[in-house]
């Protein structure tokens, strides 16, 4: 007998007498196969516009005094000569931007999850959060060598006060704004809480902590590089002080610039682990 194609369905008729043909499968594709050129010659140019502004302000039109913006030639020729002080100081400054990053997220995300659990804890800490949150953390950095000593207690500390709080707040409109329909799934399935949290509620959060996350991360290098100004530890901040304390102005926006690429370098990494880790956010949002 004749089969013939339902209609609708996808793929060829079967011949009579013989066996469908078969189909190969889609090769997979990797996340490094959808990265354009675009990606990486777009934030290329985007520098070098930026650095043909930076030299025609300073060198160009002469516009600001070298003493104040020494220009990206005179920058570079002290990155070079002091690379031997700044690239391990640029080491000391990354370590304490991913310790004290690591200790938000765990603290942070835990804090959220308890916001988002309790509307009494909500209502009791969010204000008392908030607080901390405003106080301004550069006039807490004498205070922090007091109350916890030199070294990279004071550092990690200010990492933490200024990273904590996106990502609390963003871990808690997650766990709290979980799509109505998934919900509901849940409760059709007799999930218990902890199903239902594992499942669906703290998967449907990580676009929002994820994006906390991200906000967070170049405060951490704000945050390592203000706590080395209080510190005994030979970071980027400890030497932007000493440059700029003997007049090597130079030297001093040689470190700015490393801070501004560690910062860049680390972003950049988060979005990668992001994209990483949540692959079904692309094919389910509209993208620009």
């Amino acid at each position: 007998m004749r089969t013939r194609p339902v209609p609708g369905s996808a793929g060829p008729p079967t011949p009579p007498g013989g066996t469908a043909p078969t189909v190969p499968p889609a090769p997979g594709r990797s996340p490094w196969s959808r990265v354009r050129p675009a990606a990486v010659g777009l934030p290329l140019l985007g520098l070098v516009v930026a650095v043909a502004v930076w030299w025609s302000v300073t060198s160009g039109l002469h516009l600001v005094h070298p003493a104040s913006l020494p220009p990206p030639q005179a920058v570079w020729t002290s990155l070079t000569t002091s690379a031997d002080v700044l690239f391990p100081a640029l080491g000391t400054t990354t370590l304490m931007t991913l310790l004290g990053f690591l200790m938000s997220t765990v603290a942070g995300v835990l804090i959220g999850m308890m916001l988002a659990a309790s509307r009494r804890a909500e209502r009791m800490f969010a204000p008392l959060l908030v607080a901390i949150n405003a106080v301004p953390k550069i006039a807490l950095g004498p205070l922090l060598v007091v109350s916890v000593g030199w070294g990279e207690k004071p550092i990690l500390t200010m990492v933490f006060l200024l990273c904590f709080f996106p990502i609390v707040l963003s871990t808690a409109t997650g766990l709290t704004t979980t799509p109505a329909d998934l919900a509901e799934l849940a409760r059709s399935l007799n999930a218990s809480w902890w199903q239902s949290f594992r499942k669906v509620r703290f998967p449907a959060a990580l676009p929002q902590i994820f994006v906390g996350l991200k906000v967070a991360m170049p405060l951490a290098a704000i945050g390592a590089v203000i706590g080395e100004f209080y510190s005994d530890k030979p970071g980027l901040g400890y030497q932007i002080l000493q440059y700029n304390g003997i007049g090597d102005t130079a030297t001093a926006w040689a470190a700015i610039v490393l801070i501004a690429a560690m910062s860049i370098l680390l972003y950049s990494a988060l979005s990668l682990v992001e994209r990483l880790a949540l692959p079904w956010v692309r094919a389910t949002t509209s993208a620009r």
